[in-house]
């Protein structure tokens, strides 16, 4: 957890050559307090990192539903903690506050750097994806069948999720989709290797089901925009979710080479 002047920052940072995930999040502080004041390492540095667990954040945030108002504030108790002052409705005059202190580890600013924003991948095919209640609908069914799913892509707006076993081999296709173009050295690159591969040849790569991001939480986040990115040359399959409030990016190692299919 990334805390700056004007946005809070969640960040994972796994490797992703051993199958791990990498997501950036931000979030402008005045889409969700009233009240905002933070004071970092330097006035140069004005920044705090923390490592936290975020299902003992989750956990104290339940008794917050129905709260009245929510307190955040970095404290020094034995470690240092989260502690969060939760102010519920009392149906009474008596004031019914809770407090939950959740133990963080203050990251030294020598290690910041391992928490950069992620660089946008060289990628050869980028589409946005189908709504994610059809596409969560669609895998979970793919699920029963087998633990892997074929995803495949071109640069016409056409994408396919396909799964194949020794008994069935069931495939859905998606037309009509957005192909968004991004920044002008990734532009250039995709458009060097469009030269020697039509629009329409689909590029695919496999992926665990069970490692594919959770769309479900991805809903939750009432995403504007959500886009998958393919690369031949990382092997690498990067999910974007794009919301009015931040901006996460997903990434997900494919399992096999990727290679182009008519």
């Amino acid at each position: 957890m990334r805390i700056s002047e004007d946005k809070v920052f969640f960040i994972l940072s796994e490797r992703i050559g051993d199958g791990g995930a990498q997501i950036w999040c931000e979030l402008q502080q005045s889409h969700f307090f009233d009240e905002y004041a933070m004071e970092g390492v330097s006035q140069e540095a004005n920044e705090i990192y923390l490592e936290i667990v975020p299902d003992l954040i989750l956990r104290s945030l339940k008794t917050a539903q129905s709260a009245k108002w929510v307190k955040i504030k970095l404290t020094k108790k034995h470690t240092p903690c989260l502690t969060l002052e939760i102010d519920l409705p009392s149906g009474g005059l008596h004031q019914r506050q809770v407090v939950h202190d959740v133990p963080v580890t203050v990251v030294a600013r020598k290690h910041w750097e391992s928490f950069t924003e992620p660089e946008m991948p060289k990628f050869d095919v980028s589409i946005s994806l189908p709504p994610l209640k059809v596409l969560k609908n669609v895998i979970d069914k793919m699920k029963n069948l087998s633990n892997y799913v074929a995803l495949s892509a071109n640069s016409s707006g056409d994408m396919k999720l396909s799964v194949e076993t020794d008994m069935v081999a069931v495939s859905t296709h998606f037309q009509n989709l957005l192909n968004p173009i991004w920044k002008v050295l990734v532009v250039s690159h995709c458009l060097r290797l469009l030269k020697t591969e039509t629009h329409k040849n689909f590029l695919q790569q496999e992926l665990t089901l069970e490692n594919l991001p959770s769309l479900s939480t991805a809903s939750r986040l009432i995403p504007t925009k959500l886009f998958a990115i393919l690369s031949i040359s990382a092997w690498l399959t990067s999910f974007f979710c794009m919301t009015t409030c931040h901006f996460s990016t997903f990434y997900q190692l494919s399992q096999d080479e990727p290679n182009y299919t008519n």
